[in-house]
């Protein structure tokens, strides 16, 4: 009769607590954090689209304002002018450029497979966005002027959401093919001060409800998170694959 020993109850106790079980609690996380956050947005959008946000959107642009004064956004002309520029940084040709200067980095380093997923998941981040607004179909602010051109439906703020996609995804893609720890902190911190900046500077200028930059925000994140999701069942490896 074959003789049992503790080893092989012990390497079956180390299996269950190995490394590779281990990595299978992290999709697991994800899945629950996408779906608490689609569930909050969810409910978020609900309570904006029934009016209830609506005393804070106002109050937000108006405490943006000189004096209370519509007219005249607070701070100077140069700030005004620096604001603008923080904007430009969402915009459409600023965020297309960035993306394909990422893609060409990982085709050099020879990550073929991560350029096309960053590409892929950009561009049907963009599109969700683009067919959420047209959706809830929520007028751009009617309190202050528009210090800067803007035109379609307002909710969710669409720099927002796609700075939010396109900054995060990036700083995802570039931390995963980077050894550094320290390096990647910094990369994905940057990418995090950028889609910050977009979205303030949407509010500042008038042309978003407070609400609309939360929810781009919110979508945002929930977006990348799920690409991570799908990433990492992908390619596990962190390596220029």
């Amino acid at each position: 009769m074959p003789r049992t020993d503790g080893n092989d109850a012990r390497s079956d106790q180390r299996g269950i607590s190995s490394g590779a079980r281990r990595f299978e609690l992290k999709p697991l996380a994800a899945v629950a954090l996408i779906a608490a956050g689609a569930a909050g947005l969810a409910l978020f959008a609900g309570l904006v689209m029934g009016g209830h946000t609506r005393a804070f959107d106002e109050w937000l642009l108006l405490w943006l304002r000189e004096g209370g004064d519509p007219q005249n956004p607070v701070g100077p002309a140069w700030f005004e002018e620096m604001v603008r520029d923080m904007s430009a940084l969402g915009s459409t040709f600023v965020l297309t450029f960035a993306v394909a200067v990422v893609a060409v980095y990982l085709l050099i380093v020879k990550a073929p497979q991560k350029a096309l997923f960053l590409v892929a998941a950009c561009a049907a981040g963009a599109l969700m966005n683009w067919l959420l607004k047209l959706a809830f179909g929520r007028e751009r602010p009617d309190i202050v002027p528009h210090v800067t051109h803007a035109t379609g439906e307002s909710f969710p703020s669409g720099h927002t959401t796609n700075s939010a996609i396109i900054y995060l995804m990036l700083g995802m893609m570039l931390a995963r093919v980077e050894a550094s720890y320290t390096t990647k902190v910094f990369i994905f911190m940057v990418c995090v001060l950028l889609t910050a900046l977009v979205g303030l500077s949407r509010i500042y200028l008038g042309v978003h409800w407070p609400t609309d930059v939360i929810a781009g925000w919110a979508l945002g994140a929930i977006w990348v998170l799920l690409a991570w999701y799908v990433l990492i069942r992908i390619q596990p490896s962190g390596t220029r694959q």
